[in-house]
């Protein structure tokens, strides 16, 4: 169980996140949605500890994340990893380095620095890698890949961490509808099979909604909206967004009128 309790931010006289609480249970899929500046990326950023919150507790059982320091500290990354929108892996490596880069909290120092991984980590990396169909990219450069192809490398370098929670800050704000629908569909297996806690900040209503077994709404970095997708109706969105009967996807923002999964489907096909 992840708990987040009176959690809040603030950047001199701007407050990115106000008074937030939230429980998590293990294996959930929750999107996190809301309009840019809401506080999403934030929130995320201060549950992996990249930014230092001003008041509130995160506990992950009964270990308190806001007091870890050093080697705790980056022990709870290497089990709570993050999957960032520009995909953050180094371009003139090739694939396989990148993802043995989830492996660096594992192994000591000297050796992660001379690359000197051992086959039981090559293995595991090369796995993961053909598990989301990119195995047969293993020696080539990042820098040559399409987007949802480095997206996948990302994801998968967080996958050798053996986490127990990812957090995914807009992994698909970049891509095209094809590799919106890739790097979705590996998130949730991931999640269905391996179990691992999703966390994902979204900005697509129709995707949240698709995805998600939960969604938790933020505006102006409190929590206007925490339930099942089925329970964010046309008011809800308007609170959210601002933009009347109007979702940001451009549809119907009532419950009942959003596209569902054979719709969203088609449009990717």
């Amino acid at each position: 169980m992840l708990t987040i309790r009176n959690l809040s931010k603030s950047y001199r006289n701007t407050q990115a996140v106000k008074n937030v609480s939230l429980s998590v249970t293990a294996g959930s899929f929750v999107g996190v949605i809301g309009r840019s500046g809401a506080g999403k990326s934030t929130l995320l950023r201060m549950i992996n500890r990249l930014e230092e919150p001003s008041s509130g507790s995160i506990c992950f059982g009964d270990l308190d994340i806001t007091r870890l320091e050093g080697r705790d500290l980056r022990q709870w990354r290497r089990a709570c990893a993050m999957v960032f929108q520009q995909f953050n892996l180094v371009g003139r490596m090739d694939v396989l380095t990148n993802v043995l880069m989830g492996r660096l909290t594992s192994v000591p120092n000297w050796r992660s620095l001379l690359q000197l991984w051992s086959d039981e980590d090559r293995v595991r990396a090369l796995a993961v890698l053909e598990r989301f169909d990119m195995g047969e990219f293993a020696a080539q450069r990042c820098d040559q890949l399409s987007g949802g192809q480095q997206q996948r490398v990302a994801i998968c370098r967080a996958l050798v961490q053996e986490p127990r929670i990812i957090l995914a800050d807009e992994p698909i704000a970049s891509l095209d509808p094809r590799n919106t629908k890739t790097v979705m569909d590996s998130l949730r297996a991931i999640n269905r099979d391996l179990g691992i806690t999703i966390i994902c900040n979204l900005h697509s209503l129709d995707i949240a909604r698709d995805y998600c077994t939960r969604l938790v709404g933020l505006t102006n970095g409190e929590v206007v909206f925490d339930d099942s997708p089925d329970a964010l109706t046309d008011v809800l969105v308007t609170r959210l967004y601002g933009l009347g009967a109007q979702s940001i996807d451009g549809h119907c923002a009532d419950a009942n009128k959003f596209p569902h999964k054979e719709n969203v489907e088609q449009a990717f096909a």
